[in-house]
């Protein structure tokens, strides 16, 4: 039985015992587990169903801990670390050899972050290990923004799941890794590649890979509802066509009088991505749990969070 709550002390003993703890961020819900504990690793790949090929993020609560976990820390890494840890970058760094090749699948850079949430910040200080953190979910699905996102997906899978309210961003992490010493951008994500560049200049953009990807948040199918899901320009034009299918539409500000819609998202509004990536997910939820024919998600605007909200809903929507 999965219990929720938001006792430190147990979340402290279980990972102590090698076991998970599905854990809040101010991006989503993580299932976490010691970096060093190869059955408590292998438990976070068992229980999301998740291929050993896809790298996981490790967690420390902050920038002087990284000495214990990368070889190389570019200028360019310290320059978006000092801007932006704690919060919602996740560096991909050259490895320390201590850092164990399943956390890693197997390459010799490592993902790292320091995330900026009171509870689980508190629970790394309490730590004698860094902890690793997928998001809370099975393989490719919604990822969960709530403890009860991550309940219905595990009760009675994992032990517990340490309460820490609804994730204020919303979306996961932006990564940035470094490759011939130019900074790469692998995902999209809570920081915007405006914001990065603002710290660093100009990015390259290389986040799609299906074989060994170097990056959590690269495959083209991910992040998925069950209900079949399609990404519009215009969702009152498109469903026109569809008269016989119970339609639930996603979209970003504007509301819509269409019979043909049995149930409606909107993400914001008064039209503020930052808001719309908070709801993103739980508006997801929302929808895949209301036995529709089909999900119809709008395209947003693409500038600033705008690109990493389409970024989701293109891998969500992918070969519908």
């Amino acid at each position: 039985m999965t219990i929720i709550s938001t006792d430190i002390s147990k979340a402290i003993e279980l990972l102590n015992n090698e076991d998970v703890v599905a854990i809040p961020t101010e991006t989503v819900y993580g299932l976490a587990g010691n970096i060093y504990s190869e059955k408590a690793i292998r438990k976070i790949f068992q229980v999301k169903q998740r291929p050993f090929f896809n790298p996981l993020i490790v967690h420390i609560d902050s920038i002087e801990k990284i000495d214990g976990i990368v070889s190389e820390f570019p200028e360019q890494a310290k320059m978006l670390a000092a801007a932006f840890w704690p919060g919602a970058l996740t560096l991909v760094l050259k490895k320390k050899p201590n850092i164990p090749d399943l956390i890693t699948a197997g390459k010799n850079t490592v993902a790292v972050r320091v995330p900026n949430h009171p509870t689980t910040l508190s629970l790394l200080q309490k730590l004698s290990f860094p902890l690793a953190a997928p998001s809370a979910n099975p393989f490719g699905s919604i990822s969960p923004t709530s403890s009860v996102h991550v309940n219905n997906y595990f009760k009675n899978t994992i032990p517990m799941v340490l309460e820490g309210g609804a994730c204020k961003n919303g979306i996961e992490s932006t990564i940035i890794g470094f490759e011939n010493n130019e900074a790469v951008l692998y995902r999209l994500g809570s920081i915007s590649i405006e914001e990065i560049e603002n710290v660093i200049g100009k990015l390259k953009v290389k986040n799609k890979k299906e074989i060994a990807p170097n990056a959590p948040g690269m495959l083209a199918r991910h992040y998925a509802p069950k209900t079949g899901t399609y990404l519009v320009k215009d969702a009152e034009k498109f469903i026109k066509d569809y008269t016989d299918k119970k339609i639930g539409v996603l979209r970003f500000s504007n509301e819509m009088n269409s019979l043909n819609c049995m149930h409606l998202e909107v993400l914001s509004r008064k039209g503020d991505l930052k808001e719309a990536a908070s709801n993103l997910y739980a508006a997801l939820h929302r929808l895949d749990n209301l036995n529709l024919d089909m999900i119809v998600a709008e395209l947003f605007p693409n500038i600033g969070l705008g690109k990493s909200i389409n970024d989701r809903l293109v891998r969500a929507t992918k070969n519908e």
